[in-house]
């Protein structure tokens, strides 16, 4: 069982949730965008595919401004709940939007791969950035997430 199993992270604009089996269509949907597969290095699979992907990540122990917000809420919860104490992230050399964000987030570029069309950028965990990132959303943290609430949340508000 994951730590994160049960936890539901809540920000203005997304809510996190485990990446469970009755997410993914929608999110084979969203996967047959040719931007989205550009922007997360992602290539198009099989819903059958999809399922089995969803089944691995579980089981293993980004609308404007939402990739933005995720990405600080996932930062914290590895801050605060795993321990990372540093962050690195590849990104396609195309994908300029990725970049300028982590670079917007204080990521430092330490390589790059002409090889692998691909650009290595890291930052380590202080507790200045720490509360730089707190200041940038407003969230909360729920570690007893209940999906029969996030079901309920769905069919009244369109929440994902």
């Amino acid at each position: 069982m994951k730590i994160n199993n049960t936890t539901q992270i809540t920000g203005s604009k997304v809510i996190l949730v485990p990446y469970k089996e009755h997410h993914v269509l929608r999110y084979h949907e969203w996967m047959k965008s040719e931007e989205l597969q550009q922007l997360t290095a992602s290539e198009p699979l099989s819903l059958e595919d999809e399922y089995k992907m969803q089944k691995s990540w579980f089981e293993d122990e980004d609308s404007k401004g939402c990739g933005w917000e995720a990405t600080i809420l996932m930062l914290i919860y590895g801050i605060e709940k795993l321990g990372v104490q540093k962050y690195s992230a590849k990104i396609s050399i195309e994908n300029v939007k990725s970049c300028n964000m982590f670079q917007k987030l204080d990521f430092i570029e330490i390589s790059r791969s002409s090889v692998f069309e691909e650009v290595t950028l890291e930052k380590n965990v202080d507790s200045t950035w720490l509360n730089w990132l707190r200041s940038n959303v407003k969230f909360e943290m729920n570690e007893n997430y209940d999906l029969r609430l996030n079901c309920t949340l769905n069919k009244t508000k369109n929440f994902v």
